[in-house]
């Protein structure tokens, strides 16, 4: 009789002759939010896609690409790299996003991250959950083009690229004064929400010094969203004076006067983070002060109840043994004599305590 095979064996056959799933492939065209070909300044008419943008400023021989891209996967973001000439190592920090804010330069191409921040309304910091909420805008500058990335939702530049828009001569100074418009529009919006920050702290540091009752979590919760907007902030210092400074990084003088301007406004928001970071630790030394405090005040309060309560536990222990031969056993009066005495002794406890503001 013919042995049969084995159920398992019969599956893993049919799973090796399954055919594998293609894998669908997105265009690189849903991941582009805008595409833009300026010339002397001015965006031209019509709808291009990034190849025929590049295809169209170089064969014009002037003017620059502005492509926003918006969360690309790998095979999207592969595509405009093959295009623009992308350094894959940039185009792998793109897609994985996550990355610090940093400056780095492939070739002739300047890679610049920036984190993007964005507050988060709420009634109570106490039911906050979370403050401060991050992005990451990429930026990809060539002789002819600009490229960017966003990684986030709140990190949107449809604002930026209509002002830019409405800006022919700035325009004309070429792709570097995009760079700058999105660099302070990103150290802008940390501005606006160090401003709303602020407010936190200040009604945190009100609640330490005047509620009874500190609850400690809710400092560390903004501690903790301050530190993140630390590690947003801070790394930027390094790449931001390298493009007001450097002239080697082909940025026009007057693109640079401006990007020293922004600068200067970050230097700002560094020092305001910084600040908050030390209010805030101050804040915690003083909350757990503030619980010893409070510990030795009730422990002053149980250890004065508990000697008020002392002296009848004496008096009963003391005529509650069974000795034959007491004084004022026999005494008629004993009973209210002993609560009386109770009550003088008690009273004058509770007296003496309530006046050196242990009760």
């Amino acid at each position: 009789m013919p042995s049969i095979p084995p159920i398992s064996g019969l599956r893993s056959s049919r799973a090796a002759a399954r055919p594998p799933v293609p894998t669908v492939r997105v265009p690189a065209a849903r991941a582009v939010v805008d595409c833009g070909v300026y010339v002397d300044g001015q965006r031209l008419r019509g709808k291009f896609t990034h190849a025929a943008a590049l295809a169209e400023v170089r064969t014009r021989g002037a003017g620059f690409v502005w492509v926003g891209l918006h969360a690309p996967d790998a095979h999207q973001m592969n595509s405009v790299a093959e295009v623009f000439g992308l350094h894959e190592l940039m185009v792998e920090d793109a897609v994985h996003a996550h990355q610090r804010p940093k400056l780095e330069v492939y070739d002739d191409v300047l890679f610049l991250v920036l984190r993007t921040v964005n507050y988060v309304e709420h009634d109570s910091i106490s039911t906050a959950r979370e403050i401060v909420e991050t992005g990451e805008i990429m930026i990809f500058l060539g002789r002819d083009f600009v490229v960017t990335v966003r990684h986030g939702e709140h990190s949107g530049l449809a604002g930026v690229r209509a002002v830019m828009d409405a800006n022919p001569a700035r325009l004309a100074l070429g792709p570097s004064t995009v760079l700058h418009a999105i660099a302070d529009h990103v150290v802008d919006s940390y501005l606006a929400v160090t401003d709303l920050v602020e407010r936190d702290v200040d009604l945190l540091e009100e609640d330490v010094f005047s509620v009874r009752h500190v609850d400690i979590d809710q400092i560390y919760l903004l501690k903790r969203e301050i530190v993140e907007l630390r590690k947003s902030v801070a790394p930027l210092a390094a790449p931001l004076q390298r493009l007001g400074q450097e002239a080697s990084l082909g940025v026009p003088k007057e693109v640079r006067r401006y990007l020293r301007d922004v600068q200067d406004h970050h230097t700002i928001v560094a020092e305001r983070v910084s600040e908050f970071d030390e209010v805030l630790s101050t804040l915690v030394e003083a909350a757990l002060a503030k619980v010893a405090v409070q510990q030795n005040t009730d422990m002053r309060k149980i250890s004065a109840w508990v000697a008020i309560a002392a002296v009848p536990t004496m008096i009963a222990g003391i005529y509650g043994m069974n000795f034959e031969h007491m004084p004022e056993l026999g005494w008629s009066l004993g009973y209210p004599a002993v609560l009386a005495v109770i009550a003088v002794v008690c009273g004058g406890l509770f007296v003496t305590f309530r006046r050196n503001d242990w009760l």
